[in-house]
């Protein structure tokens, strides 16, 4: 079965990579009752945010997630989160975690590399001012290309000779090498497509050889790059720099720390704040709004209260966001991640059940790689069982080679039995 997507978070110590997970998994705004599960030490539960299809149809308000919540239309659904550690210089080498690093990480489909923009820890996450923090993009794209160049040039006179007597084609062959690091054909398929190469497998060149793992590494492990620590006086000259060298739609700006102080604030009473907004209220502002009771929001110390209003000067109002919300969405949207709603009934949307579940909507979402065909999305479901036929909004039946997209066979009901 197509297995969930997982996203690894990558980064050197100090830079914020376990504020930056905690604030994707943590549970604590009064906004939702999200569930948080920790499945082992490095693996957790973190929470995407999705238009969801209730909105679409106008049933927003019985729409009753089975995980997750969903808040006038905007749901959050689990994804799966894996913490990479070990991530020093010299990683591919052995040094420090090395090679627990490079172990976790093949099981990634994507990476969140989470990077100190301040410039106030180094290399090895000491604190220091004036660091260079573009040194750490590269620095974790060059362990990465020489843990695989690596590998693969080891035995390239071996893969050459097996190559040539087999007579395999060129994506079997660099399957078989690359299967190791959580490779599928597909993904060596569009890795060569990427290249359009011409000469054949045992003609590459060191320099042929070497555009095909930086190939590789754009198709099997596509990153974000989360400038934490936005706030910092030292990080707008480092995001300007790191903006003229990076592709811009890969980056995103935020503040791990103030996204976790205000949802610890909102559970707490003292703000009302919605994650990813760039809108948060104290007591005193929902007065000024015409509100005597504030919301029911308690009263602040002096000193939170200049804290948040600092923090909505220099992150919320200046960037739009704490940017932790938006982290894991361009991570969704990078993998090209489509949300597909299963229902029991594709006219009123239900699952089935009793009581409030019976009367809920859209209670489940899985989410699947772009290019998915209906007959994916069923046998992650499903499993082997026997599908009879798949129907569609309307009860209009859908043929299994059918891609899903947004607001094209997203919503689907799987009739189980022969056909």
């Amino acid at each position: 079965m197509p297995r969930d997507p997982l996203i690894g978070l990558v980064g050197k110590p100090s830079a914020g990579k376990s504020s930056t997970l905690n604030s994707l998994t943590d549970a604590t705004s009064k906004v939702g009752n999200f569930p948080f599960t920790t499945i082992d030490p490095q693996r957790a539960i973190g929470y995407l945010q999705i238009d969801c299809a209730c909105a679409r149809f106008g049933v927003s308000d019985k729409c009753r997630p089975n995980y997750g919540s969903c808040i006038n239309g905007r749901r959050s659904v689990p994804i799966e989160l894996l913490d990479v550690a070990g991530l020093v210089p010299g990683a591919h080498e052995g040094k420090g975690l090395g090679n627990k690093f490079l172990d976790d990480l093949r099981h990634a489909d994507a990476l969140i590399h989470v990077v100190d923009v301040s410039g106030t820890t180094d290399a090895e996450g000491k604190n220091t001012r004036g660091y260079d923090p573009s040194v750490d993009i590269a620095w974790l794209r060059s362990e990465i290309v020489a843990w695989i160049r690596g590998n693969l040039m080891m035995k390239w006179g071996s893969i050459k000779r097996r190559h040539i007597a087999v007579k395999a084609s060129a994506v079997e062959t660099l399957q078989g090498q690359f299967s190791g690091y959580g490779s599928t054909t597909v993904v060596v398929q569009r890795t060569l497509d990427r290249l359009a190469l011409k000469e054949p497998l045992e003609d590459w060149s060191n320099e042929t050889i070497d555009r095909v793992v930086q190939a590789f590494i754009d198709e099997k492990f596509p990153t974000v790059i989360a400038l934490n620590k936005i706030d910092h006086p030292d990080s707008d000259k480092n995001i300007a720099k790191i903006a003229k060298m990076q592709d811009p739609n890969t980056i995103v700006l935020c503040s791990a720390m103030s996204e976790i102080f205000l949802r610890k604030m909102a559970k707490q009473g003292y703000v009302r704040y919605t994650e990813g907004s760039e809108f948060v209220d104290t007591r005193e502002d929902l007065i000024a709004d015409g509100d005597p009771d504030g919301g029911g929001l308690k009263e602040m110390d002096e000193r939170n209260k200049t804290r948040i209003e600092n923090l909505k000067d220099m992150v919320l109002y200046r960037f739009g966001s704490t940017g932790v919300v938006q982290v894991l969405s361009k991570a969704a949207e990078i993998l090209g991640l489509v949300p597909v709603f299963p229902v029991r009934s594709t006219s009123a949307f239900g699952s089935g059940g009793t009581g409030d579940a019976a009367k809920g909507v859209f209670r489940d979402c899985v989410l699947v790689k772009k290019g998915s065909t209906v007959a994916d999305v069923g046998r992650k479901l499903m499993g082997d069982a026997s599908i009879a036929y798949i129907e569609g909004i309307g009860g209009t039946r859908v043929a299994e080679d059918q891609l899903v997209a947004p607001g094209k066979n997203d919503i689907l009901s799987f009739k189980i039995g022969r056909t």
